[in-house]
């Protein structure tokens, strides 16, 4: 459905590349990072899921953090490999805000599940002897609800921000999927308030998340410094290495593309940051978590020898 005030009913979308000679070995490409990027995340998933050891707080948070990251990747991937495939990547103008909506919601609730991740570090290192009752099932079920609620919150704010925009003849859109700044390139009208309401608001969600992170990482430094024994920093430190990592990979992808005006970021410099936070870090994302946490290599290793120990009692 086009909106009320556009006569675009349709956007196309240019894509990463206008080499005929690169299409099909980025289809296979980004085939494979989504391929790779739905066994981490769906794996990671199923392997918290079942296994008991991992029913904790941090891995209730890790398991919402993969889930986002399926969902994520799958809102732009299959689109990216339809353009990939076709002549011409055309969207409805009603899918692209669809698109762009989850595309926000996704993002948003990401940057809000890594600060609840944060929190739950704190408490663990700073607080472990009131761990249980300030990290309860009902405190970590509260604080997941309000991060998909501000996910909800910025993907409305941003989607009716480009919706009320009035789009005239030129659709052509120069990204590989439906973000904010593209489309507002397109629009006929003008769009200084729509970019302004883009970077106050982006700056308060990246704000928020990065005051509370750091907030938190602080504390636990300290912490940490009043450790004694040389083993018990060191566990200290591997619990947090992990999240950290992802922290500083997905924030610094995401502040290069929307804490600039699209004047002094040329959008095909912001396609190669859009690749690393849609794309890329929710493909590292389990591989982080997985190779660099004991618990989860052990919870591996356990479900492994399940399976191999029930088919040698089925072969007898």
């Amino acid at each position: 459905m086009a909106a009320k005030n556009s006569s675009v009913t349709e956007f196309i979308l240019l894509g990463l590349t206008d080499k005929p000679g690169l299409q099909i070995p980025l289809f296979f490409l980004f085939l494979g990072f989504y391929m790779v990027m739905v066994v981490g995340n769906l794996g990671l998933i199923m392997l918290i899921g079942l296994n008991s050891s991992l029913h904790t707080p941090m891995y209730f948070f890790l398991f919402n953090l993969s889930l986002i990251d399926f969902c994520y990747s799958t809102t732009i991937i299959p689109q990216m490999l339809k353009s990939f495939a076709s002549k011409q990547n055309i969207i409805l103008h009603a899918e692209c805000m669809t698109q762009l909506f989850f595309l926000c919601f996704f993002a948003v609730s990401e940057s809000f599940i890594l600060s609840a991740m944060a929190y739950d570090r704190y408490v663990a290192i700073c607080k472990p002897l009131v761990y249980t009752v300030t990290m309860s099932p009902e405190v970590c079920l509260r604080l997941v609800l309000g991060v998909y609620v501000m996910g909800f919150s910025g993907a409305l704010a941003h989607t009716e921000n480009v919706a009320s925009l009035t789009f005239c003849a030129n659709n052509l859109v120069n990204h590989f999927m439906c973000d904010v700044f593209p489309l507002l390139e397109v629009s006929c009208n003008s769009t200084y308030i729509n970019e302004l309401v883009v970077f106050i608001f982006v700056t308060i969600v990246i704000g928020m998340s990065i005051v509370t992170i750091f907030i938190s990482y602080g504390l636990i430094l300290c912490s940490i410094l009043h450790i004694h024994s040389t083993e018990g920093r060191s566990k200290a430190f591997s619990t947090c290495s992990s999240h950290i990592i992802v922290v500083c990979l997905f924030f610094g992808s995401g502040a290069f593309m929307y804490l600039k005006p699209p004047s002094i970021l040329p959008l095909d410099q912001g396609k190669v940051s859009s690749l690393f936070y849609t794309i890329v870090v929710p493909m590292l994302n389990p591989l982080i978590y997985s190779l660099r946490n004991k618990d989860v290599k052990a919870a591996l290793r356990k479900s492994l020898g399940r399976k191999i120990f029930s088919r040698e009692i089925s072969s007898i």
